[in-house]
């Protein structure tokens, strides 16, 4: 049977799909031509910014960091140019550690590079470029560079190098830049500088490189570079240079630094030397000291520990938080309270048999059988313990503690670094507050206030604080901020401003009161039975001087001998003293920890550092000790050891009864 098609219907069925084919096209090409007006149009602007964007780069430019200069330009922390050797984990084709091997080939690493490698890439993102080698040689860079392609995620970058030419001088002062740890960025972002601080890999770690950071970083420039699409730059469009950071102009004299260095030797101790007027830091010595340049790179395990573990400290920053009695040093300031509460007059005087008595205690003169009659004068110059255990017991340690606040003992000096510890300056309070869980042994006894009238007991003050007391009484009660950089000069402009440019405050003090203290320390070098009489002897100058000598432990009513004690045991001798006496240019405060007497150890320094100061006069250096015959020369010390001495302790020398201060 034979069929016949149906053309119409067959035409109507496909003029249908045809039609529906056809509006699937204009339904398609109208969701392209919306999305073309949507990315074209209504996202012009935004796509045209990221289109910018992947061809325009924005390439930091890291501000050169400023100088730091003593007050007489002598530069103390520069920058200076050099290649390293750095890897990128992320990008490495290969183990590390054969990389690593292979590049030994090439250039110079020591075991030391690959410790401190291994700890940086620690504290390092995997994207981020870790140095393996700093400050490589013309040499080394020509080889490298030959080899660059067989270590791909390895490269020589250009860098500025923080460098301290004085290295050990004045460590504690200016302190050290180190890279940027994962807190320190987290509190840059916090801070909202992050910014600032894009292609910036170091920040002040210590001293006034960290406390001045905001100054010394300067501001980030940057270049905007137009590159391919594979990230490889053609030409730079624009660039706002960086601004350099503000150079710092320290109040240090660094060559009064160096002499007070030297007069210490191996021994443990501190320095701060002021200049009265104006809160100039002249001297800030801590000893031991360090080597900055150590910590630049990031210091090596075995150099770490050398210096964390060394019994010395020599990373304590012994002025600014080293905690001592200051013995007899007190002395002047508690005859000074005495005049202006009151409680004594110049003429004064009592008869000193050796000992005091206080609710059946006796308390020992350092002088066996008294000093005889004693007044004010003489209670400074000879320095008589008993006048003033009489003393404090009348004037009551409430008395004592309110006056001594006034010249900032027990407080916050401010001096421009961080970490400054108050100390403490014993009261009712305190005591009561320091023993809270024990009421009986937080209760003030007369005896407590005997120690304290001596400068003993419970008394913890910094070489700051006693320092910056002195340095207000040589300024008739005025006070002024200490501080160690003067000047910060702007690195862009060159302008320069004054850190302390008035004094803080001054003290209500009589004018004959402070007159008369002067004249007591004056005695001190000056009459022959002075405690500081032979160390000042023959000098081209009139000082004003206070010895002092701190026990470190107590006797429990025992002689103290030296020789049966352990060395870090051993009192602590002091210093202090300002001069010229009439017209006061410095005022100091030292201790040498752990030597015996004030005198014989602590005032020979001052005499030193006031010989330099006043007279321009050094030192003559020390005469190198000839060996026995046939015997081997002494073999050098290694640098870690130089960085931490091991302190070899004298024994004290004979000293006159009335010099034992």
């Amino acid at each position: 049977m034979t069929e016949f098609k149906d053309n119409d219907r067959e035409i109507h069925q496909f003029r249908l799909r045809l039609t529906a084919l056809v509006g699937l096209v204009f339904i398609c090409f109208g969701l392209l031509v919306a999305r073309f007006v949507w990315l074209q149009v209504l996202q012009h602007d935004k796509f045209a910014l990221q289109a910018e964007g992947n061809r325009i780069a924005l390439v930091p430019i890291v501000p050169n960091r400023g100088l730091i200069v003593d007050r007489n330009g002598v530069v103390l922390a520069r920058n200076e140019s050099g290649y390293t050797l750095e890897i990128t984990p992320s990008k490495l084709e290969a183990n590390l550690e054969s990389v690593i091997d292979e590049l030994s080939k090439l250039v110079t690493i020591e075991q030391r590079d690959r410790r401190r490698f291994k700890r940086l890439l620690e504290e390092s993102r995997s994207f981020a470029s870790v140095p393996l080698r700093t400050r490589l040689t013309d040499d080394e860079v020509a080889r490298f560079t030959a080899q660059r392609f067989r270590f791909p995620g390895v490269e020589v970058q250009a860098r500025l190098f923080r460098q301290y030419p004085l290295g050990e001088t004045a460590s504690h002062v200016i302190g050290y830049i180190g890279r940027i740890n994962q807190r320190e960025a987290d509190q840059l972002e916090k801070d909202g500088v992050d910014a600032n601080y894009n292609g910036t890999e170091h920040i002040g770690k210590e001293g006034v490189e960290k406390k001045y950071e905001e100054y010394l970083h300067g501001t980030t420039g940057y270049e905007q570079v137009e590159r391919t699409a594979g990230g490889r730059a053609i030409r730079t469009l624009s660039r706002t240079p960086p601004t350099p950071g503000s150079n710092l102009i320290l109040s240090i004299d660094i060559e009064l630094q160096k002499v007070v260095e030297e007069a210490f030797g191996e021994n443990r101790g501190a320095l701060v030397a002021i200049e009265p007027a104006t809160g100039d830091v002249l001297a800030y010595v801590s000893r031991p000291g360090y080597d900055p340049n150590l910590f630049v790179d990031g210091i090596d395990t075995q150099n770490w520990n050398e210096l964390n573990t060394s019994l010395d400290r020599p990373l304590m920053n012994r002025p600014l938080q080293g905690g001592y009695p200051p013995g007899s040093t007190f002395k002047p300031f508690m005859a000074l309270a005495a005049l202006e509460l009151g409680f004594r007059k110049p003429s004064d005087g009592i008869r000193d048999p050796g000992f005091y008595m206080l609710g059946g205690h006796r308390f020992n003169d350092d002088k066996p059988g008294g000093h005889g009659y004693v007044d004010m004068y003489k209670s400074v110059v000879e320095s008589c313990d008993t006048y003033y255990y009489q003393l404090g017991n009348e004037m009551g340690i409430d008395n004592i503690s309110n006056f001594m606040k006034e010249f900032g003992f027990g407080e916050l000096t401010g001096i421009d670094l961080e970490h400054e510890k108050a100390g403490v300056r014993p009261s009712k309070e305190w005591k009561a507050q320091r023993f809270r869980k024990n009421p009986r042994a937080g209760k003030w006894v007369g005896g407590d206030t005997i120690s304290i009238s001596i400068g003993q007991g419970f008394n913890t003050y910094s070489m700051i604080q006693l320092a910056h007391a002195v340095s207000t009484l040589a300024n008739n009660g005025v006070v002024m901020k200490p501080h160690l950089v003067k000047i910060i000069e702007d690195g862009a402009t060159r302008q320069r401003t004054l850190t302390v440019p008035k004094e803080t405050r001054r003290i209500p003090l009589k004018q004959e009161n402070i007159d008369f203290i002067k004249h007591t320390m004056v005695g001190v070098t000056q009459e022959s039975y002075g405690t500081g009489h032979r160390a000042f002897a023959g000098a081209g100058y009139i000082s004003a001087g206070k010895t002092g000598t701190a026990q470190v432990i107590g006797l429990k009513g025992q002689k103290y001998n030296a020789n049966a004690i352990d060395e870090r045991h051993r009192d602590n001798a002091l210093y202090v003293a300002f001069a010229p006496a009439d017209n006061p240019k410095i005022a100091l405060a030292l201790i040498v920890e752990n030597v015996g007497f004030g005198a014989s150890f602590a005032a020979p320094i001052a005499r030193k550092a006031l010989d330099y100061y006043l007279l321009g006069k050094r030192p003559a250096p020390p005469k190198p000790k000839e060996p026995a015959p046939g015997a081997a020369p002494a073999a050098p010390k290694p640098a870690a050891q130089a960085a931490a001495p091991v302190v070899q302790a004298a024994a004290p020398a004979a000293v006159p009864a009335t010099m034992k201060e």
